[in-house]
Order: structure tokens, then sequence, then C-alpha cells
């Protein structure tokens, strides 16, 4: 006969499959890590670009912002390639499937504010308001990360927070946006993907 401690082991094992099922969990903490060394790479880039003797001569603000854009566009392509291949890695490991209603959720919560954001700062961006890139960036893909994080890891929640303290801060000191995007995408990346790592990933091996 069942006991009392039965049950309740038998519920909290149900409960934990239905979370399971609407949350995906084989994020790559090894992805977070690389999109950050991508994202310090392509601010390095574009500093050194901007302050470049040469170039600080006949600069204008349309050399300056498709300078910015294509390496922000460079740095994600390269960042969302690396987290599917990472991940899928992950998950076949695991032998679970990278397309699952959890990560359908996740996908679908974490593109609305991104998508939203990422066409209202191409419109300023278009009306010469280049200074509201890095906060906006920051801001919305904070925003977009606390979103998602119901259907993923927690850290992902925090990430967030992070990204849109940093946004609210580059919008104060316009003048430091670049660190400000370096430290957000960049250093917070890395310590995000070294935290899910070692907590997630490399225990797992051993």
């Amino acid at each position: 006969m069942k006991t009392t401690e039965n049950y309740l082991a038998e519920i909290k094992e149900i409960r934990k499959m239905m979370e399971d099922s609407s949350r995906f969990l084989s994020l790559s903490g090894l992805s977070g890590i690389l999109i950050g060394i991508y994202a310090l790479a392509g601010a390095i880039i574009f500093y050194l670009k901007m302050t470049a003797p040469q170039t600080m001569e006949y600069r204008g603000s349309t050399e300056v912002i498709s300078l910015m854009l294509f390496i922000a566009v460079t740095v994600l392509v390269v960042s969302l390639i690396t987290v599917v291949l990472l991940t899928y890695k992950r998950a076949s490991k695991a032998g679970k499937k990278i397309w699952n209603p959890g990560s359908r959720l996740m996908l679908i919560n974490l593109a609305i504010p991104l998508i939203s954001g990422g066409l209202l700062i191409l419109i300023f961006i278009f009306n010469g308001v280049s200074e509201i890139v890095a906060p906006g960036c920051l801001i919305f893909y904070g925003l977009a990360l606390v979103n998602a994080a119901k259907f993923t890891r927690q850290e992902i929640f925090y990430l967030g927070i992070f990204q849109v303290s940093l946004g609210i801060l580059a919008a104060l000191i316009p003048a430091w946006g670049l660190l400000f995007w370096a430290l957000g995408f960049g250093l917070m990346h890395i310590i995000y993907g070294t935290l899910m790592y070692f907590r997630y990933e490399h225990s797992s091996k051993n």
C-alpha cells in the first residue's frame, strides 16, 4: 500500500515532467561564452576602426552607421549559428529534440520584444538618431530574455535584468555606449556562459 510519501514523490515527478515539457533546458553554456567573445571582438574592431587616424579624417555619420550595422549583423549571424549548432549537439547527446513545445514557447517569447525593438532601433537609425543603438539593443534584448526566461533556465532572467540595467546606464551616458554594449553582450555573456557550463554541462560529464 502506498504511503503519503509515495504519493508526494509521484506528484513531484509528474510536476517535474510537466515543467520539463514546457521548458527548453538544453541551451549550451559554451555558446554563451563564444557569443561574448564575438561581441567583444566586434566592439574592439569598431573602436579601433573609428579611432584610426586615417579613418577619423574623413568619416561621416553614414560611414559610422554602416560599419556599426555591418559589425552588429555579422556578430548576430555568427552568434545564432553558434547557438543552434552547440545547442543541437547538446540536445542530441541528451537524447532530446531541439524543436519541442518548450523551445517553441521560448523562441516566441524571445522574438516578440527582440524583433519589435530591432525595428524601432532601425527606424531611429534611418532618422539619424544613432545614440539609441547601444541602450536600445541592451534594453530590448534584456526584456526579451526576461520574457523568455519562464520557458528555460532561470539564469536567463537575471541575465536579462543585467542587460536592461546596462541599457539604462548607456542611455544616461551615451558617450560610453560602446563600453556598455561590450559589457552587456560581451562580458555578461561570458560570465553567464561559464556559469551555465559548469553548473549544467561540466557536472554531467563527471
